[in-house]
């Protein structure tokens, strides 16, 4: 079951999203929050899988919140919920500790969607922003040399973790076993020192490693 708090100064979009939710039986609504404050101490009583996070709030916004988040190691995923679709947000919210980016008028489907693929570990992000979001980490900073010792099975394996892809989808693309995929990823972790899937999307998008370079 996935555990799920909302995070939303307006109550009529909480209350939607719960109902949207409350069709799901693999998911759970365990609390909901008006703010930023009250969506910390929320997470620390409550412990869900994933927050639904929306982005402009009085006092303490989304992106503080879902920094604070990570900086307690809460081991909370966080999926931003907003109107505010842009890749300049996106990188923000992606730097800042986020798991996830949805527009608020996507459809249920993409939105249930987009919580279950975070909750088993992964990232998700509107596919107009996946070409977008290379281009405007490419104009802040240099590629990395660590991409330099990645083999070129790494390579196409970490581009398709980049593009929301589970293991169980990139083992049948590149015909491969289930396994042999999770034995890559655990190795691109290692080599890139870093923690999570969510990390190496983070990782591929901010130097460009999408289909068109490989």
């Amino acid at each position: 079951m996935i555990r799920i708090l909302l995070v939303d100064d307006h109550t009529l979009v909480r209350h939607g999203l719960r109902r949207l939710l409350s069709d799901c039986r693999d998911m759970q609504v365990v609390g909901e929050a008006g703010g930023g404050h009250e969506a910390l101490r929320l997470a620390r009583e409550l412990r869900p899988n994933v927050v639904l996070m929306d982005l402009s709030m009085p006092e303490l916004d989304g992106i503080e919140t879902t920094k604070r988040i990570r900086d307690e190691e809460l081991n909370v995923k966080v999926l931003i919920v907003t109107a505010h679709a842009s890749s300049a947000y996106a990188i923000r919210l992606l730097e800042v500790g986020a798991h996830g980016f949805i527009g608020k008028c996507a459809p249920s489907d993409e939105m249930i969607a987009a919580i279950r693929k975070i909750a088993e570990g992964g990232c998700y992000l509107p596919q107009a922003l996946m070409a977008e979001l290379p281009l405007r980490y490419a104009r802040r900073e240099e590629p990395s040399t660590r991409l330099e010792g990645l083999t070129d099975r790494e390579l196409q394996v970490l581009k398709h973790l980049a593009e929301g892809a589970k293991c169980r989808d990139i083992a049948q693309e590149l015909h491969l076993s289930v396994k042999t995929i999770d034995s890559y990823r655990g190795r691109l972790l290692k080599r890139l020192r870093l923690n999570t899937t969510a990390d190496l999307v983070r990782f591929a998008l901010h130097h460009g490693v999408t289909t068109d370079t490989l």
